[in-house]
């Protein structure tokens, strides 16, 4: 079979393999199995296993695993109840003060646990609830908490983060450095979308009748402070340069998992053996769609199907923001079919070079790449945190879903023309920290 066509096999076979509802990692390895057997043979089994080993063995990798246990910690634990509980309060007034509860919520948990499933599972399961037992329509509830949830993969630590520095041979810091002032900016723009929904829908709830004292307030604070404190001395660690990525992950996930064992008295075997066991399914799962994206990758690589499409999009004879223009679109397609590390595995090193020499800041191109990521998620067809979401609140129909979180994807794409427009954004805290890259 000619290249062309194990390239159309390969593409058309992803996609009916992702229709049947088989997981993201057999899907593309089945693919690019498929392909590269009907181009090379059995000359593929030579190096099928290699291929995707070499994916995934990379000591940066550690931090994964490490970031997914502090999550599991948090996850597994009160503490999401405890922060919910205590942003309410300080917001019950607030016109719309829940959802902005749930985004504040997000927002914070965001930086526990750097993923967007934990997040929208963890403040889902309170914030969905209860916003609809206080009279929010269904939209409101769940659109809040999936757009809430993609902060995960921007706000650091973020996993998506960590797999594009080693995908593009950045720094890791310089990176998460990068995604603190444009994670707060669209956490403040997902809020000042809720706020304006909710004053010109005229949302007034009973809610807002209740006061709690100062006491009330500050009660819930003494567990979740702890929790903050690892959060700011993991990302201090890792934007002075006193620790790798790995150790300052390590130390984080160390130190959350006494926390919460020792603040939530879960000194039962079998508590402590669900925070692993979890964190341990996510790992897995995280380094089974890495390793196979990267067989895919060769397979796209081999077929010549990567360069194909890298020439088409060089070659483009325009000026540089419509070609970014198109790539923001062709990573919003991928990112509605695919999750985010397995897009970013694929095409980073691909767009890498392609960014640069079109004049773009690298880290700058990573935190819009990001959030076009965060777009993905909350859309269909494999829009992840829409299936979390309906597995939270099997009630609500998936049209009311997708309702409300359509503005939240507007919201996003605002983002990015900001980012666009303003990239020191992006750009000034880890210029300002370490210095600009020559």
């Amino acid at each position: 079979m000619s290249a062309t066509g194990a390239g159309l096999l390969l593409i058309s076979l992803l996609f009916i393999l992702l229709a049947t509802g088989m997981p993201i990692a057999f899907a593309l390895g089945l693919a690019a199995f498929a392909a590269l057997f009907l181009q090379d043979g059995f000359d593929i089994f030579y190096i099928l296993g290699d291929t995707m080993f070499s994916g995934i063995a990379n000591l940066a990798y550690v931090s994964i695993p490490m970031f997914v246990l502090m999550g599991a910690a948090v996850a597994s634990s009160p503490a999401g109840s405890d922060l919910y509980t205590s942003l309410d309060r300080w917001l019950n007034r607030v016109p719309g003060g829940l959802v902005l509860s749930n985004i504040g919520s997000c927002a914070i948990f965001s930086g526990m646990t750097g993923s967007s499933p934990a997040t929208c599972a963890a403040i889902g399961k309170m914030g969905i609830p209860e916003m609809l037992r206080r009279g929010y329509p269904n939209s409101v509830a769940t659109g809040s908490i999936a757009a809430g949830g993609t902060l995960g993969i921007l706000i650091p630590p973020s996993v998506t983060l960590i797999v594009y520095g080693i995908s593009t041979e950045t720094s890791i810091g310089r990176l998460f450095m990068a995604g603190v002032i444009p994670g707060i900016m669209l956490t403040i723009m997902f809020m000042a979308w809720a706020i304006i929904d909710c004053r010109r829908k005229g949302y007034e709830f009973a809610a807002r009748s209740v006061r709690y004292t100062l006491k009330e307030r500050l009660a819930a604070m003494p567990r979740i402070l702890p929790f903050l404190l690892i959060i700011a001395g993991t990302l201090y660690v890792l934007y002075g340069g006193i620790a790798t990525p790995s150790e300052a992950a390590g130390a984080g996930a160390l130190l959350t998992l006494l926390v919460v064992v020792i603040a939530y008295r879960l000194f039962r075997f079998s508590a402590v053996n669900g925070i692993f066991a979890s964190a341990m399914r996510e790992s897995v799962m995280i380094m089974m769609i890495m390793a196979a994206a990267e067989l895919f990758a060769f397979a796209l690589s081999s077929l010549f199907i990567t360069q194909s499409i890298a020439a088409v999009i060089a070659d483009m004879e325009v000026n540089r923001w419509v070609l970014l223009a198109v790539i923001n679109v062709f990573l919003l397609v991928c990112g509605m079919f695919l999750p985010p590390v397995a897009v970013i595995v694929m095409t980073a090193p691909m767009l890498f070079p392609i960014v640069t020499q079109a004049g773009f800041d690298p880290y700058w191109f990573a935190i819009v790449l990001t959030i076009n990521m965060e777009v993905g998620l909350i859309t269909p067809p494999i829009g992840l945190n829409l299936f979390v979401i309906n597995a939270i609140a099997p009630t609500v129909p998936t049209k009311d879903i997708l309702w409300g979180s359509l503005p939240y994807v507007l919201v996003m794409f605002l983002a990015i023309i900001i980012l666009c427009i303003f990239p020191d954004i992006a750009t000034w805290l880890p210029n300002q920290m370490l210095g600009v890259v020559q």
